[in-house]
């Protein structure tokens, strides 16, 4: 974050952080530090609450800014552009006034939802802490098989991330294994382990394929990434028997499909 906020203070540019995956993680710059979403190093981050996250509002998410002008203008935005501003200006019987002075939409999320968001923040740090024991559970039964490469975070004690660990990407070594993606991940599923595939590569998706003319081959780094990611289960519910399953799993299928 400290190098991207160096080349767009040179390029007079904005940064805005897409925190939507990242709430409580942390980074150390020069021993101090940061939480993502403080801003310290960007004018936006953007959270989401959607219920597979970190906390949930049911939907919806979150902006944090360190910009008062912005803010005033978000707000205004996210209430179809009315400004209640002329009620300083005027005399305190004119409460009712309001003045439209943006082009504005209803992004405001329910007041129930805040009141679940809030109680939600209360159990972040025991959620936080659960996602990283699964975590390093991962990493110790997985760091000696080559068939797969983890996420780069390879330990919890490193001293510049606290990772939050959203998802738990791990990367197969096609070369190694006899099957394909797909095979090892119907593999998985028939262990009664259900895992996902996070994400398709945007341009290969028909909007931008049929609107922009985007092309298979166009980002040939992106989608040899994602033709070997698989995200395994990682949520604070997961019991222990849950992550020993799945260890289990993942280790009876990559061994099935080992070259030998």
């Amino acid at each position: 974050m400290e190098a991207i906020k160096e080349i767009a203070d040179r390029c007079n540019v904005q940064v805005v952080e897409d925190a939507a995956h990242a709430l409580g993680a942390e980074y150390n710059i020069n021993g101090e530090w940061y939480k993502v979403g403080a801003c310290a190093h960007s004018t936006i981050a953007t959270f989401s609450f959607h219920p597979v996250k970190h906390i949930t509002t049911g939907e919806g998410g979150m902006i944090l800014l360190n910009d008062k002008e912005l803010e005033e203008r978000t707000c205004r935005i996210r209430m179809h552009g009315v400004s209640l501003d002329i009620r300083k200006r005027v005399n305190k019987e004119s409460i009712w006034l309001y003045e439209m002075v943006d082009l504005g939409f209803n992004y405001r999320i329910t007041d129930f939802q805040c009141a679940l968001g809030i109680s939600q923040l209360k159990k972040l740090s025991s959620f936080l802490k659960r996602r990283r024991e699964i975590a390093e559970k991962y990493l110790i039964a997985f760091q000696d098989m080559e068939e797969i490469t983890l996420p780069n975070a390879l330990s919890l004690q490193m001293t510049t991330v606290r990772h939050a660990w959203h998802l738990y990407v791990i990367q197969l070594h096609l070369e190694k294994l006899k099957g394909n993606r797909e095979e090892i991940y119907f593999a998985l599923r028939a262990e009664n382990i259900w895992p996902q595939i996070h994400y398709i590569p945007v341009h290969l998706h028909p909007y931008y394929q049929e609107r922009l003319k985007y092309r298979k081959g166009d980002f040939p780094v992106a989608e040899a990434f994602y033709e070997r990611v698989i995200s395994l289960p990682l949520y604070p519910r997961m019991g222990d028997q849950d992550v020993e399953d799945v260890i289990g799993g993942v280790k009876k299928v990559v061994n099935y499909y080992r070259k030998r």
